[in-house]
């Protein structure tokens, strides 16, 4: 009976390093025209059960070092950051120190009087109203390039907000997509907390998890580690475009990460390293709302939790979310009942990173023997 037993592993694990090969080899043929010494590119991770069946880089991190990108090359995250400004409040909420159905009001005494219909929980799941802090801003002059434009800071979204008098709809009535709200979390983060909200991200989730490179990066305050610059395609040459008038704000995009740091968060994720599965299940709940809208980019009904959206895609149930700011574009898929993972994060525009990373689940689904 053991010796049965023991064949009986042996067969399945070569079945799985079999798989394993095999998956290989069809993401090696959808990444292969990015293979480059003088290029930006990609880096692809995927994971089943937390270990790594794929993981390589293809391109280079910028034109000038022409540093080759690997597992530990930081990308601006983008929107990704905002299942880390989820995972912040949800934190405070832990310790007590915060409720979901505090509002903007609760937290922020001088803000209008149209924060008192706004909470914790319209902010994390999409669904305050607030108005775009992109469309308040001021417009620069013509041609000025994005780059020499001043960039707007967090307590600057915090002022252009508090100089509006209404919302776009009744908080809690419809779901739309909000900048503006995670903004306002990173800075509900730092008033509860009295910390700032890159220290408290790395007190309380980067160095817990050992995610040493991953930061929340603000200029001439801090530096990224093995740093990815973005780049944009201009007829026959590559541009680096990394900075725009909205690089700088922090809950709504402002982290860099890498593959092997990402790896560490997928970890606790499926671990419930930083709150029980109870806890963690408000994240995973999509929100109802009366009036429903549809979701970016799928087109499908909204389905968002905290931070992460939840639409399954062709049956597997799934939280994802994809991140897109200048020069970067970004993606990470977890199929939870598959217990599979995809992340992509690109450093050139010219990339769709979720496209990308659903081809390479899709290669998964097709050919895996895995239980």
């Amino acid at each position: 009976m053991i010796r049965a037993s023991i064949l009986s592993i042996l067969v399945l694990t070569q079945q799985l390093v079999a798989s394993s090969a095999e998956l290989a080899k069809q993401v090696e043929g959808i990444l292969a025209g990015l293979r480059s010494d003088r290029a930006p590119g990609v880096a692809v991770l995927v994971l089943h059960d937390g270990e790594p069946i794929f993981e390589r880089g293809y391109g280079v991190t910028d034109l000038r070092s022409l540093h080759a990108i690997d597992a530990y090359t930081n990308f601006r995250l983008a929107s990704v950051t905002k299942q880390f400004t989820a995972m912040a409040v949800m934190l405070l909420v832990h310790d007590g120190k915060l409720r979901y159905e505090n509002t903007l009001s609760d937290v922020f005494p001088n803000f209008p009087a149209y924060g008192k219909a706004i909470a914790i929980r319209n902010l994390l799941n999409h669904t305050s109203g607030l108005l775009d802090y992109e469309d308040l801003m001021a417009k620069p002059a013509p041609g000025v390039a994005p780059d020499k434009v001043p960039q707007i800071q967090d307590a600057e979204v915090l002022q252009l907000l508090e100089r509006q008098r209404t919302t776009k709809f009744p908080p809690g009535t419809k779901w739309e997509y909000s900048n503006s709200g995670y903004v306002l979390l990173g800075l509900v983060v730092q008033k509860i907390s009295g910390e700032s909200f890159p220290d408290f991200l790395h007190q309380r989730i980067f160095e817990p998890l050992h995610m040493d490179n991953t930061i929340a990066y603000e200029a001439g305050k801090n530096e990224v580690a093995h740093r990815a610059y973005g780049h944009t395609r201009v007829g026959d040459h590559w541009e680096q475009t990394d900075q725009s008038p909205t690089s700088a704000t922090l809950g709504d995009g402002g982290v860099y990460s890498s593959l092997s740091d990402l790896r560490q968060w997928d970890r606790a994720l499926r671990g419930h390293i930083l709150l029980s599965e109870a806890e963690m299940r408000p994240a995973l709940t999509p929100v109802q709302v009366p009036d429903g809208q549809p979701a970016e980019p799928e087109g499908a009904p909204a389905a968002y939790g905290f931070g992460w959206f939840l639409n399954p895609y062709k049956g597997h149930p799934r939280m994802w979310h994809y991140g897109e700011t200048m020069g970067f574009h970004t993606a990470i898929e977890r199929f939870t009942g598959d217990r599979l993972t995809v992340i992509v994060l690109c450093n050139r525009t010219d990339l769709d990173a979720m496209s990308l990373a659903l081809q390479l689940a899709d290669a998964y689904f097709n050919g895996s023997t895995a239980p």
